[in-house]
């Protein structure tokens, strides 16, 4: 009996270890199987978001098509609105500047002395050969109750700021010249899309009724609150950030802003622009604002996932080269792919976490944080995924597979960059027997290393070793909101 029993017993062990190394060979097949659905995933994502040279010169053909017709007509996805600055600074403008950089939800009032390129600099920024000096910058948030109030309440509220300004910055700087520079950001029309404001900012950035109307209003309010200076223009930043540029250098011809919103300027032939006003006298060279955000073409990789954000966004339809290009749009993208891996293939465990769910909630800054991570373990992914979409459980090569998708991504966005830049300088005649340098401004430009490297990449890969050198793609001068300085100094 004694024996009958020890035989039961191990017959019951065996079975026991047989059905846990079967529970245990299920699981792993079921997890091979989900992480092979998630690399499938990646992979068809990887695919329709391909930019070979091809393609890029596909886009770049597409734009200067677009970018010829937006000058001549309406038939163009693209405004290209003259800028209605009489002059671009030459470099040889001297003096203390102010300037005024209106963005969504703040503003940046900037002084510095500009002392001519060709002069050595006297700056308290040692070391430093540049032809600026004297520069303080200041970020002032805008109250919630003015940003929704009116335009006349807003421009009180910056005039009052600037005069503390520059009563807190002026001593023992001599002079300081009348005008004052004024330019706003493209994320401000995001703004202005999503509140209740009484500035249409999309349409009173060119010169028409309703941009002289902000302009006598914030002169008014200038004179009103007795601060001595004067604005002759307001203006898109980007075309600041070329008229910077223009200060360093005639070669610069075209401008980017990549940040939260993205736009291009470039300077053009005045032969070349029929819309512009009869009563205005015409320079030889203007500045248009191209609007690229709005680009569009049948080449343009077009995924599901920027379908659908399209779809849910307060433009659909429209702003389709900016929804893969700028800063507002990147993380959002990775966070839609990261969310349908995680819904298909249990990426982050059985439960799909809830976060992962908030439109949004993955910002740029972030995006770049991971995808630049180098530790061994992908330590910054971990933080960054348990920060922000409250995972606390992922792998390593969960880790692996988000800075996969980053990269997809970004890599997709910086080679468009890259050939809507190849061409601008098209457009311009310059690609073979010029030097043309672009400056760039914004955030994923300057703090998005990864970004940038493709970016660069992918105009000497369309150029190649015999073209590549005569497009030079440099970061703007001064820092953030400086452009503002180089429009005060460029206005007669």
């Amino acid at each position: 009996m004694r024996k009958e029993v020890v035989v039961l017993a191990a017959v019951t062990t065996v079975s026991t270890v047989v059905a846990a190394a079967l529970l245990v060979r299920q699981w792993k097949r079921r997890e091979e199987q989900r992480w092979r659905h998630a690399q499938r995933i990646l992979r068809k994502f990887a695919r329709e978001c391909a930019t070979p040279v091809p393609k890029l010169w596909q886009i770049a053909d597409d734009l200067v098509t677009e970018m010829q017709a937006g000058l001549t007509s309406s038939e163009s996805s693209l405004q290209m609105l003259p800028s209605c600055l009489a002059s671009l600074p030459t470099g040889d403008e001297k003096g203390l500047y102010y300037g005024i950089n209106l963005r969504g939800t703040n503003f940046i009032i900037v002084q510095a002395r500009l002392g001519g390129r060709n002069e050595p600099p006297v700056s308290r920024l040692a070391g430093r050969n540049e032809p600026i000096s004297d520069l303080y910058r200041q970020e002032i948030q805008i109250p919630p109750n003015i940003i929704e109030g009116s335009s006349q309440e807003l421009f009180d509220w910056i005039t009052v700021e600037l005069g503390k300004f520059i009563s807190m910055h002026s001593e023992g700087l001599q002079g300081g010249e009348k005008n004052v520079g004024f330019t706003v950001s493209p994320t401000i029309a995001e703004v202005a899309a999503s509140k209740e404001t009484a500035i249409k900012w999309k349409d009173s950035l060119f010169g028409d009724a309703e941009g002289n109307k902000l302009l006598n209003e914030i002169n008014l309010a200038l004179e009103k609150h007795g601060v001595d200076k004067q604005v002759f223009a307001l203006v898109d930043d980007t075309i600041g950030v070329l008229a910077g540029g223009r200060y360093y250098s005639k070669e610069s011809v075209a401008a980017v802003t990549l940040g939260m919103g993205t736009n291009a300027v470039y300077v053009e032939s005045a032969k070349s622009v029929e819309k512009w006003p009869d009563q205005a006298p015409k320079p030889e060279e203007i500045a248009i604002n191209i609007k690229w955000g709005n680009f569009s073409s049948s080449h343009l990789p077009i995924t599901e996932f920027d379908t659908s954000l399209d779809a849910e966004s307060s433009y659909p339809g429209s702003q389709i080269f900016e929804k893969l290009i700028s800063g507002t749009y990147l993380g959002e993208t990775v966070r839609r792919v990261l969310l349908k891996m995680a819904q298909e293939s249990s990426l982050f465990g059985d439960r799909v976490p809830p976060k992962l769910a908030i439109t949004y909630s993955l910002r740029s800054p972030d995006m770049a944080a991971m995808h630049q991570d180098t530790s061994e373990d992908y330590e910054v992914i971990d933080e960054k995924l348990t920060e922000i979409f409250g995972i606390t459980n992922s792998t390593t090569m969960a880790r692996e597979l988000v800075a996969e998708v980053c990269d997809v991504v970004a890599e997709r966005g910086a080679r468009l960059v890259g050939a809507g830049i190849v061409g601008i300088v098209k457009k311009l005649g310059r690609l073979s027997n010029r030097i043309s340098i672009i400056t760039v401004e914004g955030g994923v430009y300057e703090h998005y290393r990864v970004f940038r490297n493709y970016l660069h990449s992918s105009v000497w890969e369309m150029l190649g070793n015999e073209l590549s050198d005569n497009v030079i793609i440099e970061h703007s001068h001064g820092g953030s909101g400086a452009s503002s300085i180089f429009i005060a100094a460029s206005q007669p």
